[in-house]
């Protein structure tokens, strides 16, 4: 029996992984669950699995979630706020925690968990993101397991060899490949994209995603993220990473080797099949996820990324090039203008131009403690968001 703290679970990766926990009750029991502001969502979660603590951002909503609770008899225990996070992510009753929050929000609570040696499922790309060196290391100075949710990392961390050590040249890697989507606009003519707008942008061709995350697919900045991600989890050379663009979102990653072999991870577009691969190590449990019917499939494409139509994954490489803060300060541009866009702020296409604003202002260095990294996110998101005031859409 393992036991779980879900951080972030009304957002989709919780829901997905309630829903395989649900299929294996004799496996899983739910010490905690936190949920940002959906309230409603967060008690139906408790009535069913039975935490004993929910998190919720603040009093007013942490409130409404009591008497929610008490009417529907639920004996769960409501906490609120940033240390509540924190709190449950590193509790001694823990086995696991799903780091599911979106965005650098979910930067603490991942990093007490790796401090507290508990089994990270980590879904929030800014993890590694912004503190790659940091986590990583905090991670095994701590005896912290880090397995992917993500779905291209996972189909690698499927594909790789099983007693793999980190040196992808010792086991004859020579690059690891993530497959992109494309987003909505792979085939929308150019001079078309600063008229997109947030409704057509959020519509995911493949996947059922958040909002924030939909944007990034279809500007690739997703993938770039990805990219930072995979250097970290994989020890791998940014020139051995490559990025290819598969519509049909059938191969979720793979690993090409120096023999000429290349091994790849397939199945249905569905984030099930990669929470299930990790919680059930060393088995393979039901995922609740369809077979995979190939004839069914009329073809597997691939392209590569065009950089005209996706700045935002050149800006992602030169970050990940340039290394130490470069990455942290292209994650809080991009939230910071993904959320104007959002807004009706800015334009589709003014996206990268905030990230690339950012970039350019900033000298990289190296920070190495939360707290540093954390001021440079808050002092970046504010002359993020000075820029995007100052466009106009």
């Amino acid at each position: 029996m393992q036991t779980l703290t879900i951080l972030g679970s009304t957002g989709s990766i919780g829901i997905s992984t309630l829903d395989v926990v649900a299929r294996h009750r004799d496996r899983f029991q739910i010490f905690a669950l936190a949920g940002h502001t959906q309230v409603d969502k967060l008690a139906e979660q408790c009535a069913i699995h039975h935490p004993q603590f929910a998190v919720v951002a603040d009093a007013t909503r942490a409130a409404q979630l009591r008497e929610l609770l008490k009417q529907q008899g639920t004996p769960t225990e409501v906490l609120h706020g940033a240390q509540a996070l924190i709190d449950v992510a590193s509790a001694a009753e823990v086995d696991g925690v799903m780091c599911a929050i979106v965005g650098a929000a979910g930067l603490p609570s991942a990093l007490a968990a790796a401090q507290s040696g508990k089994t990270i499922y980590l879904a929030n790309k800014e993890t590694l993101v912004v503190s790659g060196s940091l986590f990583m290391e905090t991670a095994r100075q701590h005896g912290a397991k880090v397995l992917p949710i993500d779905s291209e990392h996972n189909a690698i961390f499927q594909v790789l060899p099983e007693q793999f050590s980190g040196s992808l040249n010792h086991h004859g890697i020579s690059s690891i490949i993530l497959t992109a989507s494309g987003g909505s606009f792979l085939n929308t003519d150019l001079a078309d994209l600063p008229n997109i707008t947030p409704t057509q942008a959020i519509k995911h061709p493949n996947w059922s995603m958040g909002h924030k995350i939909s944007v990034d697919s279809s500007t690739m900045m997703n993938k770039g993220l990805e990219l930072i991600e995979a250097h970290w989890l994989f020890h791998c050379p940014p020139e051995q990473l490559e990025v290819v663009i598969h519509p049909q979102s059938i191969i979720h990653s793979m690993v090409r080797y120096a023999d000429g072999s290349v091994l790849a991870q397939m199945g249905l577009p569905d984030m099930r099949t990669p929470i299930a691969y990790c919680l059930g190590l060393p088995e393979r449990i039901d995922s609740g996820v369809g077979a995979l019917d190939f004839s069914k499939i009329a073809a597997l494409t691939f392209q590569e990324p065009d950089f005209a139509r996706y700045p935002c994954l050149k800006l992602a490489y030169d970050a990940m090039y340039a290394g130490g803060s470069a990455p942290c300060v292209l994650n809080a541009a991009n939230e910071v203008a993904v959320a104007a866009f959002l807004r009706g702020q800015i334009r589709f296409t003014d996206i990268a131009r905030v990230v690339e604003h950012s970039l350019a202002k900033h000298v990289s260095g190296s920070l190495n403690s939360i707290d540093d990294l954390l001021a440079l996110d808050k002092q970046i998101r504010v002359q993020a968001e000075q820029f995007a005031g100052s466009l106009k859409n």
